[in-house]
């Protein structure tokens, strides 16, 4: 009996290639790519499609050129991280800025690994948090959404986003949950003070809200989630017992203190929660196998990120908590094998 060799994520399902796997993961991604232009203008298409041209770019050349192998740009996989890329940062983020991103999250990343399916972490959150440590600056500057036939009415100003608002409001316990709901933080822009509060969920479900590109409407991202679970590109292990871990971690302290722990709704409604949830923890490569390996995976995103955003110096965790667990990935494949074909369990 010859040997099984088993090659790295992604696995195909079914009918799906990885071809049609990636170009699915895009295709899902559109409704957030319309909110995120109605809400931050041409800035957002030009992050978009400048982080996208530069994956796809970066990785035509290291593969033609350095690794002189087989040019896969066509697989959808560098045009996936790149729009995944765009949507970890703010609108008005530089264009050379974009390009380092990029560079990093295909070169170091992705390749330097060997390319699709070798890399142990999620290429387009190592290329947030590389832009993140290094340009923290543009990289916490927040463009303020507004609909798109409004936005040449006004200049462009830039505000908090709700986690930064609650991260600073109830520092030292300077202010309550609900003083931040009805008053707000306030801030001196252009001379002249100003009030930024949180925004109640409706607001945060649609999009009204600062942040990056893509994380700014729940709805859209659930929209998309929904058809990736339809198609069965993603399953329900990871995003579940992420957001139900991190439910209910956050809803322990809201029960002990709802005057400085906020309700755990808003935890999921607002920051990365959805994007991470659904399009990046479930990365194939970079993610558990088994079902149980996914779901151990999940609750350890959950609860690490409720720890960052609690206790840590950023406001949001999700990035961070993902990386973490996508470490611990080769260790809970090892932990939880799926049982072999035709393996016979023995009782007793």
């Amino acid at each position: 009996m010859g040997l099984l060799t088993v090659s790295g994520s992604p696995h195909v399902h079914q009918d799906l290639s990885v071809k049609k796997i990636m170009y699915g993961v895009v295709f899902a991604m559109i409704p957030a790519m319309l909110v995120s232009v109605y809400f931050f203008g041409l800035d957002a298409l030009r992050v978009i499609l400048i982080s996208s041209a530069a994956c796809m770019f970066f990785e035509w050349l290291i593969q033609k050129y350095i690794i002189k192998g087989p040019v896969t740009i066509d697989d959808g996989s560098a045009l996936v991280t790149g729009v995944l890329l765009a949507f970890n940062v703010p609108s008005n983020l530089p264009v050379w800025i974009i390009l380092i991103g990029a560079f990093v999250s295909i070169g170091l990343a992705k390749m330097s690994f060997g390319g699709l399916g070798k890399n142990p972490f999620n290429p387009a959150l190592v290329g947030r948090v590389f832009l993140l440590i290094s340009f923290p600056v543009q990289m916490t500057t927040w463009p303020v959404p507004r609909p798109l036939f409004a936005q040449k009415l006004v200049d462009t100003v830039t505000g908090p986003t709700p986690l930064g608002i609650l991260k600073e409001g109830i520092k030292d316990k300077a202010n309550t949950v609900q003083q931040l709901f009805d008053e707000g933080i306030k801030a001196i822009v252009d001379g002249q003070e100003v009030f930024y509060k949180l925004p109640d969920y409706v607001d945060e479900l649609i999009g009204f809200q600062g942040g990056s590109l893509g994380e700014v409407s729940a709805i859209a991202l659930v929209l998309g989630a929904l058809y990736m679970l339809y198609r069965r590109i993603i399953t329900w292990h990871i995003p579940v017992s992420y957001l139900l871990s991190a439910f209910i971690f956050a809803g322990i302290f809201w029960m002990i203190d709802p005057t400085y722990y906020v309700n755990p709704l808003f935890h999921l409604v607002t920051g990365g929660m959805m994007l991470g949830v659904f399009y990046m923890a479930t990365d194939m490569v970079s993610s558990p196998m088994s079902p149980k390996g996914q779901i151990i995976f999940g609750v350890g995103c959950g609860v690490i990120t409720m720890i960052i955003r609690f206790w840590g110096a950023y406001p949001e965790g999700v990035s961070f908590a993902i990386l973490i667990m996508n470490a611990f990935t080769p260790i809970i494949n090892r932990s939880f094998k799926p049982k072999r074909f035709g393996e016979v369990v023995k009782n007793g």
